[in-house]
């Protein structure tokens, strides 16, 4: 298990729309341009094998501009095509700040990073003791026939109240800003009622700027 002490104080950056990772969660990812190429490579020659997840925030006058949390993913898995692809999978640590752009002559971005306020993500799952489980997977159940989704529902079944909200999070089709409100959720507590929150509003035929208010 990695430790507050090994976290660097400086994380490349992969800016991507709509995907996340939490802690102790998988998140599968396809890397095929250059600078991100050479981001993998970077990231594999140090001890920690760390790239911080951001979502891109765009403002008029700051095109460039990211959300200020992100969640830097530990390289845990990664096998390269024939054509120079790389499939890899990122296991998620901690989330973190994004505090300054390091400039230099890297091809992708770094940033310096504060990872205060999320001590709890380095360590055990997390529980929620509030979970009406049952309830839940119903109301999942009728989300994912309104969206023609297919799942395993026995492996849904079986996982452990962590699992399954930050992996439900993770896969379902949410808008940016929804993804956000998942990521910066203090607790499971808080995501799961979020998440529940979110499903609701879409088997409702709610407007995302409804969702968000």
């Amino acid at each position: 298990m990695m430790q507050s002490a090994d976290l660097p104080d400086m994380l490349a950056v992969f800016p991507l729309r709509q995907a996340l990772v939490l802690p102790r969660s998988r998140l599968p990812l396809h890397i095929f341009e250059p600078r991100y190429l050479q981001m993998l490579e970077d990231a594999l020659k140090t001890p920690h094998r760390l790239i911080g997840m951001v979502q891109p925030n765009p403002v008029p006058g700051d095109e460039d501009k990211l959300q200020m949390i992100g969640c830097a993913g530990r390289i845990t898995q990664f096998s390269e095509t024939e054509d120079g692809r790389y499939m890899v999978t990122l296991t998620g640590i901690s989330r973190f700040r994004v505090k300054d752009e390091v400039h230099g002559f890297s091809p992708y971005r770094r940033y310096s990073v504060c990872w205060k306020g999320f001590q709890r993500d380095l360590g055990r799952s997390e529980t929620d003791e509030h979970f009406d489980r049952p309830t839940f997977l119903d109301l999942l159940k009728r989300y994912l026939v309104a969206q023609n989704m297919s799942s395993d529902w026995g492996e849904l079944q079986d996982a452990d109240d962590e699992l399954l909200v930050n992996s439900l999070s993770i896969i379902l089709p949410f808008e940016p800003e929804e993804r956000q409100a998942l990521l910066e959720a203090p607790c499971l507590k808080t995501r799961r009622e979020t998440l529940v929150t979110l499903i609701e509003f879409a088997l409702r035929g709610g407007t995302n700027e409804e969702t968000l208010q």
